[in-house]
């Protein structure tokens, strides 16, 4: 896969990336901790979305994503079983990057491939929940909030700021 500044490349998840995603996970997310079984779970059901940012000592961060149905959002910390038959939308689960990973322009390089994936998969909309004051990141990346009542109390699950968000995917 192409490679950023720094030497940086992101390549496809193994499994034998788990522990140092896991790292990279309680490192970033000190609020949002999850268990190696959900990211084990999310490269088994969809391994095409699970991908990590590769430096000469070692990964540096991630991204997983994964189709899932529209303006509903899985619970932190929880496997999901299997994907659903009637996903309508490509979910980003999570994407980080440690520090010094930050400002070359990976986030916004993984985006981009998920939207492809997304596209390639047949997927009209992506969709998200931004926490940690990261909206204005993902409205660079084309994503919007949508107001959606119904998910007000899960939203509350993540954090007090947490937002739905969406982007429309165009084959153009």
């Amino acid at each position: 896969m192409k490679e950023l500044s720094g030497g940086l490349h992101w390549r496809l998840m193994r499994g034998e990336d788990i522990p140092q995603v896991s790292a990279i996970a309680a490192a970033i997310h000190e609020d949002f901790f999850e268990d190696d079984a959900v990211f084990i779970e999310r490269l088994k059901l969809y391994p095409a979305g699970c991908m990590v940012l590769e430096g000469e000592k070692g990964l540096v961060g991630y991204g997983v994503s994964h189709p899932w149905r529209r303006f509903r959002i899985p619970a932190l910390n929880t496997l999901l079983g299997q994907l659903p038959a009637d996903a309508d939308t490509y979910y980003l689960h999570d994407i980080a990057l440690l520090p010094e990973a930050r400002s070359g322009g990976a986030a916004r390089r993984v985006v981009a491939m998920m939207a492809g994936q997304a596209m390639r998969d047949g997927f009209a909309t992506m969709s998200l929940v931004a926490v940690n004051g990261s909206p204005g990141f993902w409205q660079k990346q084309g994503f919007s909030a949508a107001d959606v009542p119904e998910l007000g109390e899960k939203l509350l699950s993540y954090s007090s700021d947490a937002q739905y968000m969406m982007r429309e995917l165009s084959s153009a």
